[in-house]
């Protein structure tokens, strides 16, 4: 685990930052960012994670870009993250009424005002559930950063099976963890929503 919850943690906050760019540059009305954000989030979730890691980390060397495994896995699962959950995002702008955007502007918030103080915190609550399983599908999807070399969970189960010759049990205790580690996270995210609950109007 010392190199899969890392790899979450930094790949899901990086992701997070292009997440809300790009959401912004959907909803920004600026056709060039439009077309920009568009295109970005059409290869990502148009092509597999696999493949972006090998594009990374074996491709790029081809035209003198070598990339070590942990940061090479870093990227592809950042922009993975960012295109996904800018969508997320993006869905959860656009279900605030339009009467708080005319709310905020009559009492002579700029647009920007307006997003901070009023959109994005209401936004925040309607994301969170989503955003939860984009961070837990995450944590699975780390395993994957075994095929470029980097040693996370499941690259060390697969290092421990070649001397001992006992899959089902490594690759069990393997599956066991990521359970245990989606189980609490999953926990986490009860509690925040919660939490968030206690703050809407019913």
């Amino acid at each position: 685990m010392a190199r899969t919850i890392p790899l979450t943690l930094i790949a899901f906050s990086i992701g997070l930052v292009l997440a809300v760019v790009t959401a912004l540059f959907r909803l920004s009305g600026i056709k060039l960012l439009e077309i920009i954000a568009r295109i970005y989030v059409s290869i990502i979730r148009g092509t597999p994670l696999l493949v972006q890691l090998y594009i990374i980390f074996f491709g790029l060397v081809s035209i003198g870009i070598e990339v070590d495994p942990f940061p090479a896995a870093i990227v592809g699962f950042s922009l993975n993250t960012g295109a996904y959950a800018s969508e997320i995002i993006r869905a959860a702008i656009q279900s605030i009424p339009k009467g708080q955007w005319e709310a905020s502007y009559s009492i002579s918030m700029n647009y920007g005002q307006a997003l901070r103080r009023i959109i994005i915190p209401q936004a925040t609550r309607v994301s969170i559930p989503p955003l939860s399983n984009s961070f837990i599908s995450l944590v699975k999807d780390t395993s994957l950063a075994s095929t470029i070399m980097v040693t996370e969970m499941f690259r060390k189960s697969q290092e421990i099976v070649a001397t001992t010759y006992e899959p089902l049990l490594l690759y069990t205790e393997a599956a066991l963890l990521y359970w245990t580690i989606c189980f609490l996270l999953s926990l986490g995210q009860d509690a925040i929503e919660k939490h968030l609950n206690r703050y809407v109007q019913t």
